[in-house]
């Protein structure tokens, strides 16, 4: 603008006759002065952005929530005005979802910037090696003049994760926080809020609740037990209502909590100065949601704030209700991103804000795996307001077969009302056996009860997803459909992050046998029974998980299964004699499944077996052999979860964490 009026005011003069020599120079001399401020413009623009101190940034962390339960995302009964307050100035993202749907899976996510079914880390608890090159990203922001602190959760699911804490932060414990960085000094500080967490809002008794959140919870903020509706997929009952107003008050207690830290950070003066995050690290810990791969597992809440200093990183404007995918193995882009460090090519996800921000994927890749004794595998896409699962473990019910999860009493009123009757058909589907494939529009349906798979309006939409979560699985070499039992062979002279890439790991021939699991037809049990007889360890593998699904198998296919027998593979003579026995009542196949039961050894292949129990009829012995293998001393305790959450299934048998 200011060149334009320069250049009119000198177009303005009239020459006189003898003075277009002078003009001439005039003119010349305006190009040299336009292109000299274009190139100081230029140069000196990305100085001045350079030059800006880097924000601070704060992650703000709750346990175990679902964006039902926060005002902010239009729960009127939800008690959150501190969440709320930074939603309402900041940016809500109503598209946002953690890549696993237990802790240790999703943070390891978060940690690395990649996804777990390309490091082996999906398994809750797991212990595999990481390789060199994988990091925890707050080393980078550490190595570039960063204080890093994290308050306190180091869940990050690998035997990596010394070396990971020690690469990320300068203090990690209980007690860690910016206000141990040098003067002036940015800083990057994680903190995490147990207060809504599974072990308090449903798991341990109604007594440790009570000292663990009402007692720390001011009375006028507290939820009453009929003050709020209920998801309508559990029975509205006073118990149950007793047992919801748990997570009320969990979420409650931990917005509280979040409402002093950013007290303080005001009354410092460096609220203006930071960055704020603010998300779960899965969905709701409650039966139907925290372990299960739809959207009341993977769904979260997740807000951000930003300081009037650094508004112009925001790409959104005045927009506040953010739609654009994202997941966690975004954050640690973004982090770096804003923090000016680049980006390492190993990272799965994208910045979502600074200068290395690139535009949101059409899809999401999401992925639910083994939680504690209960073995699992699910993949999730996700497209716009659609959400799509493939189970590939259908037997297991929506509550799933966890000893964390039907351990508290939620879980219990549940069976007691379902055995009586009381339950309708939604809330009966929560305990019974899961569909292969659900298909939820999570705008129109956020609390899920509409599967859409067999909808015709959606057949476009279900063949594009059932392509595209195909297509992920094969070019990203999803390692987790190895069973957890051969992976941890390959793990002792290999990295599973690099196996994956190797022409051996035949991705594509496991996935084609697992699309099988659950969907039963002759043809299907043809298919499965012949790469029994000639498929690899791990094609056998799914060819058995698909089989034990059949309640009446053919003779040739028992055939098969019997020469099985004589496997030198553990996992797979076990398989095949559940499999006999079921079918035979084979007393031969009842000794192996003894012998493994009751061994010390190959843990995983116990809980193969015992998750797989549930599909079987009690019968005397089958209940004498799970007795004697929880009464037994010296077993690994996952194999006597497994064997007591048995017994509370076909025997009520009750028991303690």
């Amino acid at each position: 603008m200011v060149i334009d009026k320069f250049k009119s005011s000198i177009y303005e003069r009239k020459p006189n006759a003898d003075g277009k020599n002078k003009l001439k120079k005039i003119e010349n001399s305006f190009k040299f002065f336009r292109l000299a401020f274009v190139c100081f413009y230029l140069l000196y623009t990305p100085l001045v952005a350079n030059s800006q101190e880097p924000p601070n940034i704060i992650w703000l962390v709750i346990e175990d929530t679902s964006p039902q339960f926060i005002g902010a995302y239009g729960n009127p009964d939800a008690n959150t005005p501190n969440i709320d307050k930074l939603a309402q100035e900041g940016y809500v993202f109503t598209n946002a979802y953690a890549t696993g749907t237990v802790c240790s899976a999703s943070r390891s996510a978060i940690i690395t910037g990649v996804k777990t079914f390309e490091m082996g880390t999906g398994n809750h608890r797991s212990k595999y090696e990481l390789p060199e090159k994988i990091k925890g990203f707050p080393s980078y922001l550490k190595n570039s003049g960063y204080y890093t602190s994290n308050n306190s959760k180091t869940d990050y699911n690998t035997s990596s994760v010394q070396k990971i804490i020690s690469q990320s932060w300068n203090e990690s414990s209980n007690k860690a926080g910016y206000w141990n960085r040098k003067p002036n000094q940015p800083f990057f500080s994680v903190f995490n809020f147990m207060a809504s967490h599974q072990s308090r809002t449903m798991t341990n008794p109604y007594s440790f609740y009570e000292k663990e959140v009402l007692k720390k919870l001011p009375d006028d903020l507290r939820v009453g037990e009929d003050e709020f509706e209920m998801p309508p997929y559990f029975l509205d009952s006073p118990e149950m209502r007793k047992q919801v107003a748990r997570i009320y008050n969990g979420v409650a207690l931990a917005d509280y909590e979040i409402g002093l830290l950013l007290d303080s950070l005001e009354s410092t003066g460096l609220k203006d100065e930071t960055i704020i995050f603010f998300y779960a690290d899965h969905g709701q810990g409650m039966p139907r949601a925290k372990t299960n791969g739809i959207g009341q597992g993977f769904k979260i809440p997740f807000i951000i704030w930003i300081p009037e200093k650094y508004k112009m990183l925001s790409p959104w404007g005045r927009e506040r209700e953010i739609k654009e995918p994202i997941d966690f193995t975004d954050l640690a882009a973004t982090m770096l991103s804003l923090a000016g460090v680049e980006i390492p090519d190993y990272f799965s996800g994208r910045a979502i804000i600074g200068d290395q921000r690139t535009v949101p994927s059409e899809y999401l890749y999401l992925s639910n795996d083994r939680s504690d004794n209960s073995f699992n595998t699910e993949r999730t896409a996700v497209k716009e307001n659609l959400i799509y699962t493939r189970v590939f473990t259908p037997f297991s019910p929506q509550r799933r077969w966890i000893h964390y999860m039907i351990h508290g009493e939620i879980s219990q009123i549940m069976d007691r009302d379902f055995k009586k009757g009381k339950l309708n058909k939604l809330q009966s589907e929560v305990l019974l056996p899961r569909e292969t494939e659900y298909l939820y529009d999570l705008e129109a349906d956020p609390w899920e009860l509409n599967n859409l798979i067999a909808d015709k309006k959606y057949e476009k939409d279900i063949e594009d997803f059932r392509s595209k979560l195909k297509e992920n699985i094969l070019t990203s070499k999803d390692i987790l459909f190895l069973p957890e039992f051969y992976l941890d062979q390959i793990s002792e002279h290999e990295l599973l992050y690099d196996y994956r890439t190797r022409d051996e790991y035949n991705v594509e021939a496991l996935f084609d046998l697992a699309d099988l699991s659950g969907v039963l037809s002759q043809k299907n049990e043809h298919i499965l029974a012949k790469k029994l007889s000639s498929g690899s360890f791990s094609e056998k593998y799914w060819s058995l998980i698909g089989l034990v699904q059949y309640p009446k198998l053919s003779t040739k296919s028992i055939d098969i299964i019997k020469t099985q027998l004589n496997s030198e593979g553990i996992l797979i003579k076990s398989l095949s004699s559940l499999i006999l026995y079921n079918q035979l009542r084979d007393q031969d196949s009842f000794l192996v499944l003894s012998e493994v039961g009751l061994s010390k050894k190959d843990k995983n292949c116990t809980l193969v077996l015992l998750e797989l129990f549930h599909l079987l009829e009690p019968t005397d012995e089958l209940n004498n052999l799970v007795k004697e293998i929880e009464g037994r001393k010296g077993l690994n305790f996952l194999v006597k979860q497994s064997s007591q959450v048995l017994l509370y299934k076909w025997n009520g048998k009750s028991f303690s964490l």
